[in-house]
């Protein structure tokens, strides 16, 4: 008998615990739900019935703790610029930034007589993925989090390096 056709048989699948992981956590992502300006209220659009982000597993969270994608959507001025790094530190690992709008990429229309507008979320936390628009229609926001996906799918994770550390004391 084959050994292909007994494993299709019996149901055992074979993957890299790379992929799985992958897998599992782009098939899952949850936004902290988190909004400062207009582009809150395309980001609250994105997760209603019409577009509906629950078909691509997105589902906002209200605790940081318990999130593991921030989208930063409106305009981040320095008062708020300390507690976005905050809920950001309080997201376990691994993390993603999605910064949503002209406002949060680089200070939208304040950037030049703003005194009090940080010019671009990145200089702040690091961001994965850049949302365009002012404010950027929900369909972008969707856009986002398929390339957020897409990146997910290829990242080696950090667990396989631990174990085998780990292993190879004991």
């Amino acid at each position: 008998m084959d050994n292909s056709k007994q494993t299709a048989d019996t149901g055992i699948i074979i993957a890299k615990l790379d992929d799985l992981l992958n897998w599992a956590r782009l098939s899952s992502m949850w936004p902290v739900s988190f909004g400062i300006a207009c582009c809150a209220i395309e980001m609250m659009g994105a997760m209603a019935a019409t577009y509906d982000l629950d078909r691509y597993g997105v589902f906002p969270r209200a605790s940081p703790r318990q999130a593991d994608v921030i989208i930063i959507a409106g305009t981040v001025t320095f008062k708020m610029a300390d507690r976005i790094k905050l809920l950001y530190e309080q997201m376990p690992d691994p993390k993603y930034v999605i910064s949503m709008g002209s406002c949060s990429n680089c200070g939208g229309p304040y950037w030049q007589h703003g005194y009090h507008v940080v010019k671009g979320v990145d200089k702040i936390i690091p961001v994965d993925v850049y949302v365009q628009g002012c404010p950027p229609r929900p369909e972008a926001l969707i856009g986002a989090f398929l390339e957020l996906q897409k990146k997910i799918s290829t990242e080696k994770n950090e667990f396989n390096n631990t174990f085998k550390t780990k292993a190879a004391i004991s």
